[in-house]
């Protein structure tokens, strides 16, 4: 019975890089972020319900998600339907990944709205990822991709971070370092492939 890792944090605070050591050290990773894209690409799920709500976003049968975030940062109810759009087809893409991946001794979650969508109920344990706000602020802004009412939009919808922290069975501070993370990532994969076996 694979034990079920929901792996969130608030934007800039390590969790790609996080999820990528859990690749790298063979655990299976269902990533949320990347699930859009695919709905989001040519023939995907979402771009008929997309293009009802924001026909802008959408063109030659994709979304683009360019213009959709600048019509979120418009639009401070936007999020919330988009949101309301995206859930179900996410739901269904993960109960296929966590099929798929039954025989795995831990599989990765990679969810940003976890507690926002309720999705912990789902896991056996929860990790987030965590760092001081002044180092979240600077990774966000070294991406060189996101407006300040962008990024304000984002973050008013998440979960505030010390909250998340609160819920969390497990939370790695990412600023220490990339090799310190992954050392955690490494010692956590062990205690949970322990529980399993």
């Amino acid at each position: 019975m694979s034990i079920k890792l929901g792996l969130t944090g608030s934007i800039g605070m390590g969790k790609s890089t996080t999820a990528a050591f859990f690749r790298d050290l063979g655990v299976p990773v269902w990533d949320a972020d990347a699930e859009v894209h695919r709905l989001y690409e040519r023939g995907g799920a979402a771009v008929a319900p997309i293009g009802a709500l924001v026909p802008a976003a959408t063109r030659q049968g994709f979304v683009d998600r360019d213009v959709l975030k600048t019509e979120i940062a418009k639009d401070e109810t936007l999020l919330e339907k988009i949101e309301a759009v995206m859930r179900p087809l996410l739901f269904d893409r993960r109960q296929k990944f966590h099929a798929a991946h039954k025989d795995s001794a831990v599989i990765v979650f990679d969810i940003p709205m976890l507690f926002e969508t309720n999705a912990e109920s789902w896991m056996d344990y929860v990790l987030v990822v965590t760092a001081p706000e002044e180092v979240q602020r600077q990774r966000i802004r070294a991406r060189g991709s996101m407006s300040e009412a962008l990024l304000s939009a984002i973050l008013a919808r998440q979960m505030p971070d010390r909250e998340k922290r609160a819920l969390a069975d497990f939370v790695f501070d990412t600023s220490h370092g990339k090799d310190h993370t992954k050392a955690e990532v490494k010692a956590l994969i062990d205690k949970l492939e322990q529980e399993d076996a």
